[in-house]
């Protein structure tokens, strides 16, 4: 499924017990939020949470990505993308690689895993992908949005909502087109990207960015950050 349609689906990713630590040490983190900042923008919090790396190279989640994009793995990146119940914003239709075109290289060769910290459903603004869009690059262009300013245009019937119970995953290539809704339900919706990339992508952002190795070998030249 994820070669032809550019995602697919898995249940119970982590153990049961490792799951709820995760979603424990989410909880914490969202309740220490400032003020006045949104919860969708948690971008990068390994980088300043080191607890973090116990979840981003359990071997259960690089076993999934080894599968994927084969056994030399960096850890390109990180998100808890947290929708609160009755205002949380969409994600405009896009394609990750776009975004990151300039710091890494292919970009397209990237992948995200997507952790249910939440029940993630239609009626709460659930991930919706195009399958096969991960076949070619899209045209983006600018918008109003604050946190995507760019997005692309789609034929929305051919849309898939990917519903995932608390605790499964779907994992998605850097090229596929997706996007999700406002969440105006009654429940949150909170979710973990995991994002890596095989060994042989060039890291071209510098200080701008850390990437670690997470498994295998480098194959690129790149210079990885120690795994703290």
């Amino acid at each position: 499924m994820f070669q032809t349609d550019g995602y697919e689906t898995h249940q119970d990713l982590l153990t049961p017990s490792r799951f709820e630590a995760l979603a424990a040490h989410f909880e914490t983190k969202l309740a220490a939020l400032p003020a006045g900042r949104r919860p969708e923008h948690m971008d990068v919090p390994h980088l300043t949470d080191p607890a973090l790396f116990e979840w981003l190279l359990d071997p259960d989640v690089l076993d999934l990505v080894e599968s994927l994009i084969g056994p030399d793995i960096a850890l390109f990146s990180s998100h808890f993308i947290c929708k609160p119940a009755g205002d949380g914003k969409p994600v405009p239709w896009h394609q990750d690689a776009h975004f990151w075109r300039d710091s890494i290289d292919p970009a397209g060769d990237a992948v995200t895993v997507w952790l249910a910290i939440d029940p993630s459903t239609t009626e709460n603004g659930c991930l919706r992908v195009i399958p096969g869009s991960h076949l070619a690059a899209a045209e983006h262009t600018g918008t109003d949005d604050a946190f995507f300013n760019q997005e692309t245009e789609v034929d929305e019937s051919r849309a898939v909502d990917v519903e995932l119970e608390r605790g499964a995953c779907s994992v998605h290539s850097a090229l596929l087109v997706h996007g999700s809704p406002p969440n105006r339900s009654t429940l949150r919706r909170c979710g973990y990207t995991m994002r890596y990339m095989p060994a042989t992508v060039r890291f071209l952002a510098g200080d701008r960015h850390r990437i670690y190795l997470a498994r295998g070998r480098d194959r690129a030249g790149n210079a990885y950050t120690p795994v703290p």
